[in-house]
């Protein structure tokens, strides 16, 4: 593979478009530049002259120019994905903005692999093969972000995958709870239902049994360390059987205290939505209803505490401990009913969607990188 490389593509809206990558990339740029292609959004280049003699005359200029940077001319057998991606924002339900991205050098690319939550094909083609370049599908409401591919190897699918929520945008590498991206035809109605009838619900599953184990980790976290606390007051001794000083004893509990509150900050975070969609009457454990309710009132409270501190309200570790613990004790007494009704609440798949137009065929054809 050359250092350089120009993809060219065909855009309904901008005519002949081009894609500088590869290592050496800038050369490519460099001949695009003299040949007459204007640089536009995202470091997309187009050619703006309307007369095909003209254009000919450019494209021709364009292939010595880049003979001479030492860059290579390839044409897509695709029509601009960035077409392919507005379509599908007009298709999918909600308001949805497109863009395109261009990885250029090989180590943008790599700069998405902590980024995507994926655990499908689409998170391997990422780490193993050479994607120069992306469409990302945000929902303004929800602030969703679908990263859409050609698929590599094949001549008409693309891929959709998407990127970790904010909620877990540092942890979305690896995680066994994300969704697996899915190959989307290249007909734009069908592509636009697969995502709709298929692949967000199954992210709106996977967020909330990412949520729902964030929950049940944390609150397991609290129980081993008041386990352990409650046993070395219990005996009088450390972990390793010391005897406790005379000052330890308020040294330890306020360690424990101050672990217990960040750790439940997870909770805060995550059980308020959680929370919402729970429906006790609808499950085999109706009962749970009252201890939910306590539950809500206690990471409101919490979360009190969290907004005071954030405003810069002076607060002791004792005043803290003393408004945070009664909530904490009260998720450690009720979090299994909280859990099972969480896990009873998982979304199920949405309506199918009601394409406006026909699925016609495609013709042919970070940001910057997100570090």
């Amino acid at each position: 593979m050359a250092d350089a490389q120009i993809i060219l593509a065909y855009s309904r809206g901008a005519g002949i478009v081009a894609l500088a990558s590869g290592e050496e990339y800038a050369s490519a740029h460099e001949a695009l530049a003299e040949s007459g292609f204007q640089r536009g959004d995202a470091g997309v280049y187009r050619l703006p002259a309307e007369d095909p003699d003209v254009s000919r005359t450019t494209m021709a200029g364009l292939v010595r120019c880049a003979e001479e940077h030492g860059a290579t001319v390839t044409t897509s057998s695709r029509r601009f994905l960035g077409d392919a991606a507005e379509d599908l924002a007009r298709l999918l339900p909600g308001r949805w903005d497109a863009q395109v991205e261009v990885y250029s050098h090989p180590v943008w690319q790599e700069d998405l692999v902590p980024w995507l939550w994926d655990s499908g094909e689409l998170g391997r083609a990422v780490q193993s093969q050479r994607i120069p370049y992306a469409a990302l599908l945000t929902d303004r409401a929800s602030g969703i972000t679908l990263m859409l591919v050609e698929r590599p190897g094949h001549q008409l699918d693309y891929l959709v995958g998407a990127f970790a929520p904010r909620a877990f945008s540092e942890e979305g590498y690896g995680d066994p709870h994300a969704p697996a991206s899915i190959v989307l035809s290249p007909f734009p109605g069908r592509a636009a239902r697969a995502i709709t009838e298929r692949y967000l619900p199954a992210f709106d599953r996977a967020v909330h049994a990412r949520r729902t184990a964030a929950v049940s980790d944390a609150l397991d976290r609290i129980r081993t360390e008041h386990d352990a606390w409650t046993a070395m007051v219990a005996s009088g001794r450390y972990s390793d059987a010391t005897p406790l000083g005379i000052d330890a004893l308020g040294a330890d509990t306020a360690q424990f205290l101050d672990t217990a509150w960040r750790e439940f900050l997870t909770v805060v975070d995550h059980a308020p939505v959680l929370l919402d969609r729970c429906r006790p009457a609808a499950t085999p454990w109706p009962q749970d209803a009252e201890a939910l309710a306590q539950l809500a009132d206690a990471v409101a409270d919490a979360a009190a505490v969290r907004e005071d501190l954030s405003c810069g309200t002076p607060l002791t570790r004792p005043q803290r401990s003393a408004r945070t613990w009664p909530a904490i004790e009260n998720w450690l007494a009720h979090g299994a009913s909280f859990l099972r009704q969480a896990r009873s609440a998982t979304p199920h798949p949405q309506p199918a969607l009601k394409v406006s137009a026909p699925p016609l065929a495609l013709p042919p054809g970070r940001p910057a990188p997100r570090r």
